[in-house]
């Protein structure tokens, strides 16, 4: 035991590269910077993310469908980009340095982008789309927002897990849980006190304050260089997979019984699984290590790939959900309430779980009460349950659309309450599901892996807002070669919008069975 933790702790190092001292050196301290920093971000993030629509509709007079598209593209692509932001920070660069980088990519795209809000002659004339330089301001901007992004939320959460003691599980699986806390913390002062400004004071206003918050993130980050615990790239995981399958594909004729130390292996994750790649082990250029860690990020992907679908279902809340908020009655006595400060209703029971199922944890491990009941809230099965409320809420999603149409064409006008539901099960949804993705990833992943294989989490959400895109031309195309599109126009009193969700709800449940095979399987 005393190897193991002076192994752990040797691989990691202070400030000035010498070996960390635990007393001194990360720990809970260090670890809660990241949550302070993650609210911070995520509140620019959303609150920028969660309005594009409206912006790109009212100040850049692009259509509605072209405006829906741009935000889950923009969406898809600051997700995407993790993966590279995570291969960045496991290849080349401490995550210190990584998230430095890449937050201060985000803050000049911000600075753009507030300066475009800020000056009329950069913006559009009335009722004209924007010109080809107007265009490259905006697109310039707000893809340097998206690769920031990305590289701040590939190493933050696993910076701050880096922080703690990985041989005290239940304390990793705390950190992600207050993680995700920070994270809805964020999305509830983006849906609130943000978009209050927006809607009040304008873009600019809403620009400049993000501007400052970010800059404020970055420093309170930075200040706590002296007291976090780094741990120093160890070159490219991406090479080392392609030379695993390079010698296993060039040892494929070869006897597997001419492999040499296939017994050595240390963790056995996935000794039984993606047998081929022991090939890899004839001769002397790969190691045990190398193969084992191949297999493991390996069996991540199915996982990964099984919550894709969840996330296209989540996506409508920054699109359509939007317009259809927009064209229902959003008062409430003398106030009128924005769209988006809908999600303020499933964040704030968000927040309130978090704490209630930490202390239920630690109230049951104190008093050994129904110990076995705590695997229901392991990462795969939270995941499930997840995957499962997203078929739920759009189900919710079609009656509620279904009965808003219907009152419409009788000239009566819905309470924006009513898409409360699906907001509600699609905030639960992605509370499970995302903080299962972070918790599972992060300490199922091989240690020199840990950036990249976090990013699935945040890679997932990506793919679901691109098929999103994809699934909305197919259903218009399709439905058009059969009489009218359901998606076409800008007025959702004459689409078949109900249609659209009835379709994701079909997909995700299908996907949700597919869930099940891998999970049981891993």
């Amino acid at each position: 035991m005393a190897n193991e933790m002076s192994l752990e702790y040797g691989e990691f190092e202070d400030w000035r590269g010498k070996k960390a001292d635990p007393t001194k050196h990360g720990g809970v301290r260090a670890s809660s910077i990241a949550c302070v920093v993650e609210v911070l971000e995520n509140m620019v993030f959303l609150s920028n993310a969660t309005n594009f629509v409206s912006y790109f509709l009212k100040s850049m007079h692009y259509p509605a469908a072209e405006s829906a598209n741009m935000v889950t593209n923009f969406m898809g692509t600051s997700f995407l980009l993790t993966i590279f932001g995570g291969f960045i920070s496991d290849s080349f660069f401490t995550r210190f340095k990584t998230f430095i980088i890449f937050c201060t990519l985000e803050l000049l795209g911000l600075i753009l982008l507030t300066i475009q809000a800020q000056e009329s002659r950069l913006q559009p004339a009335l009722n004209n789309k924007p010109s080809k330089s107007q265009e490259a301001i905006l697109y310039t901007g707000l893809y340097a927002i998206a690769a920031g992004v990305g590289g701040v939320k590939a190493v933050l959460p696993a910076h701050g897990a880096d922080q703690l003691d990985h041989r005290n599980q239940r304390l990793i699986s705390s950190f992600f849980n207050w993680f995700f806390f920070s994270i809805c913390l964020g999305g509830l002062i983006s849906s609130t006190i943000m978009i209050w400004i927006e809607e009040n004071l304008g873009w600019n206003w809403s620009f400049k304050i993000s501007v400052v918050t970010l800059t404020v993130a970055l420093c309170i980050f930075s200040m706590g260089f002296p007291i976090y615990r780094y741990k120093r790239p160890g070159g490219s995981p991406l090479t080392r997979i392609y030379k695993v399958f390079a010698s296993a594909i060039g040892n494929r004729k070869v006897s597997l019984s001419e492999a040499e130390n296939i017994e050595n292996f240390g963790e056995k994750r996935n000794h039984d699984k993606f047998w081929f790649l022991n090939r890899a082990l004839i001769g002397d250029s790969i190691t045990a290590n190398e193969v084992e860690e191949t297999k493991t990020f390996l069996g991540l992907l199915p996982i990964f790939a099984s919550t894709i679908m969840m996330n296209c279902c989540l996506a409508q809340l920054m699109t359509f959900s939007v317009q259809q908020g927009n064209i229902m009655n959003r008062s409430l006595n003398n106030f009128k309430i924005p769209t988006q400060s809908l999600t303020v209703f499933p964040l704030m029971i968000m927040l309130a779980s978090i704490p209630l199922y930490e202390y239920l944890v630690r109230l049951f491990r104190i008093k050994n009460i129904l110990p076995g009941k705590l695997n229901m809230f392991q990462p795969l099965r939270r995941i499930g349950l997840g995957l499962a409320l997203a078929s739920g809420s759009m189900v919710a999603a079609a009656i509620v659309e279904a009965k808003r149409r219907e009152a419409a064409n009788n000239n009566v006008i819905l309470s924006v309450f009513w898409l409360g539901w699906q907001y509600l099960l699609l905030g639960l949804s992605d509370m499970l599901t995302l903080g299962g993705m972070l918790e599972f990833f992060y300490s199922e992943a091989p240690d020199s892996m840990r950036s990249v294989s976090t990013a699935l989490s945040w890679c997932s959400t990506s793919m679901g807002y691109f098929i999103s895109s994809v699934l909305v031309t197919i259903s218009n195309s399709v439905s058009g070669h059969f009489g009218k599109e359901w998606l076409g126009g800008n007025d959702l009193n004459h689409t078949r919008l109900d249609l659209f969700y009835t379709l994701l709800c079909i997909l995700n449940s299908l996907n949700l069975l597919n869930y099940i095979f891998w999970a049981r399987r891993y």
